[in-house]
């Protein structure tokens, strides 16, 4: 059954698309966070495995927001690994270490450009006359924000 919220579905699709790209982002987020949990070592081991573990939590919660989001608004959510991959704005690495403020340092940065890309996601999906994506967007920006701030905290 088609879609009926009051966005033209031209406008869906393109919502979609910058849904999926999202959803890309964070599932590798994801992962890559996870690596972190499993691989930490040295000084304060118990406290970031954790801390990694908390953080891989919330994400797969946005993970799975973002993508209901995609269903909700008419379409269908990526779902495997070679669209991930094909679609993020990340890259994969493997640290040379498995100390914290290695992989610290990568995360931060991590969630500090996904900020930004949302940014400019919640830009292109006002312009498409979704306050319902935008105000999601909002939300994953604050809880973003608040992990990138407990990232940096642990460097100073």
């Amino acid at each position: 059954m088609k879609t009926n919220i009051g966005i033209k579905e031209k406008d869906t699709e393109k919502i979609a698309v910058i849904l999926n790209k999202l959803l890309a982002d964070e599932s590798v987020l994801y992962q890559k966070v996870r690596n972190a949990h499993w691989n930490i070592e040295g000084p304060g081991f118990h406290e970031l495995h954790l801390f990694f573990e908390t953080i891989y939590n919330e994400l797969a919660v946005v993970v799975d927001d973002v993508a209901e989001r995609v269903r909700t608004i008419g379409h269908y959510a990526i779902g495997t690994l070679k669209e991930y991959l094909e679609l993020t704005r990340f890259s994969e690495t493997k640290n040379s270490k498995n100390d914290g403020n290695t992989y610290i340092k990568d995360l931060l940065n991590d969630f500090e450009s996904i900020i930004i890309s949302i940014r400019g996601d919640i830009d292109q999906v006002e312009e498409h006359g979704d306050s319902g994506t935008s105000d999601l967007l909002s939300g994953i920006i604050e809880k973003h924000e608040k992990t990138a701030w407990m990232l940096r905290a642990h460097l100073r």
